[in-house]
């Protein structure tokens, strides 16, 4: 067993540990239990970045084994400078979402617990497949224990959002699979992604490859019009639920793009790029003004989210290299900044069981420590330079004017709304006179909830400041990937 299959498996075995311990009495020891398997799954993803040549666009940390047999289904696993920064970012967030959950959760925590340390192995495990079938019994996996967060600790409207987020999720995945069984007898039997990507499709064939997996990557993004689901998912789930989701499992699609759509139907990628791009137009500007007139903190950043990931897509399908890892360095810094701000509205709500705007005001008089961290995760989320969330969008914006002009105007607008929407929100819930009791009584945020932000804090300026490791890693595989692609492939 490798290092890639010990940090996926660590804290699934660990999840398994605190599932069998029951009942909430041991609520204590369960909750040092998780934080120990979070620690140490996040401690073996490190000698994976310690270890990794940055120059070669090979899978690396490979392990490769026979699984079933009959259909040569392969344990298969590596990474390379895609997937190797979202195999740590999904291990550095777990440790985070089990410490925000540490006095909050008082019900069933093993379970809680439980199933974040399983749905992080799972989410490692999507990043990490080289085997098709692999890939899909990972994807498909990870919705059990995040319908279980949202169905079990979520609000009022639980059952509603977590039935919503699981059909929406799995009706397009059915189309994929259509695909990779198509692909499967393509390829005289084999679900080895490398051997994929040799196909010579037909331009009819990659058309219909292209849609079954666009079916699947955009409603995960998720991309408009396929949005809907999030809002309602991300107001009903509870805080750790909304940080994971919005943190790594969106990142789930936009991943897909680069590890099926581009490689393995290129033409039919490069031929209806525009559709991509014109749909992530709309995310950017569209759902960017549909944030503007949100009245639940909940809602607004959810609404931000798809904003945020429009450039994600548009960067893709932009097929250069600047485009790419744009679109990557977003991904990461969104990570790091949407869970630091559902994170904070936890806190908050924690606090006054309340997440409409209209509750709150001038909450930095009776929270000044807890407003200096909001402050700072507001400015990351309106892009402002200096922070993880300037970065991946500037970039983004670069390689889009260079590839037309008005796609890269309409996307810098992007920058303008994030700001409104999100100035609006720290200026009527943080700014002015404390305006009730309620927020008269607030205590500032304990050593705890100090650690956790800290932590994202660190994360989110040190990325701002210094993006360079980020972009050294991925550059070899980015290059690598957009030449496979330029290549036509048709027979």
């Amino acid at each position: 067993m490798g290092l890639l299959s010990l940090s996926i498996w660590t804290p699934i075995v660990f999840g398994g540990l605190l599932l069998a311990l029951g009942r909430d009495e041991h609520a204590k020891a369960v909750r040092w239990l998780a934080l120990i398997g979070a620690l140490i799954s996040f401690l073996l993803t490190l000698p994976l970045y310690a270890g990794f040549q940055i120059d070669s666009a090979e899978m690396q940390w490979v392990e490769k084994a026979l699984w079933i047999e009959r259909f040569q289904v392969h344990y298969h696993l590596g990474v390379d400078g895609i997937s190797l920064w979202l195999v740590l970012l999904t291990a550095f967030i777990t440790p985070v979402v089990v410490l925000a959950g540490w006095e909050v959760i008082t019900e069933r925590v093993n379970q809680y617990m439980g199933a974040f340390l399983i749905l992080s192995g799972l989410m490692e495990g999507v990043f990490a497949a080289q085997d098709a079938m692999l890939f899909y019994v990972f994807f498909e996996a990870t919705l059990i224990p995040m319908y279980l967060i949202i169905g079990i600790w979520g609000g009022p409207n639980k059952i509603y959002a977590a039935f919503k987020f699981f059909l929406y999720t799995l009706l397009g995945s059915l189309l994929m699979l259509v695909a990779l069984i198509y692909l499967y007898t393509q390829s005289g039997g084999s679900f080895d992604l490398a051997v994929w990507y040799q196909l010579p499709l037909g331009s009819q064939a990659q058309t219909l490859l292209f849609f079954a997996f666009f079916a699947a990557f955009a409603v995960k993004v998720p991309m408009w019009p396929v949005h809907t689901w999030l809002p309602d998912v991300h107001v009903e789930a509870p805080t750790g639920g909304s940080a994971v989701l919005a943190a790594i499992m969106l990142k789930l699609g936009a991943y897909g793009f680069l590890r099926f759509s581009l490689p393995i139907v290129p033409d039919a990628s490069r031929e209806w790029a525009w559709l991509i791009i014109g749909l992530s137009l709309v995310a950017v500007i569209y759902v960017g003004l549909v944030a503007l007139v949100q009245e639940d903190m909940k809602k607004l950043v959810a609404y931000s989210s798809v904003a945020h990931m429009g450039f994600v897509s548009l960067g893709f399908f932009i097929f250069t290299p600047m485009g790419v890892s744009g679109a990557l360095v977003q991904m990461i810094a969104h990570g790091f900044v949407s869970a630091a701000m559902f994170l904070c509205i936890g806190v908050l709500y924690d606090r006054m069981h309340s997440r409409l705007i209209a509750s709150y005001g001038g909450v930095v008089n009776t929270m000044p420590r807890f407003a200096a961290f909001a402050l700072l995760f507001a400015m990351a989320n309106c892009g402002l330079p200096g922070t993880a969330g300037f970065v991946g969008e500037w970039m983004v914006i670069l390689a889009a004017v260079k590839f037309n002009f008005w796609v890269g105007l309409a996307a810098a607008t992007a920058l303008i709304f994030g700001a409104a929407y999100t100035l609006w929100m720290v200026k009527r819930v943080y700014l002015g006179p404390v305006v009730n009791d309620d927020v008269r009584d607030l205590q500032d945020i304990n050593a705890r909830e100090y650690l956790v932000l800290a932590i994202l804090a660190v994360a989110v300026l040190a990325m701002g400041l210094y993006p360079k490791p980020f972009t050294d890693v991925m550059d070899a595989s980015v290059v690598s990937l957009l030449k496979h692609v330029a290549q036509t492939k048709l027979p």
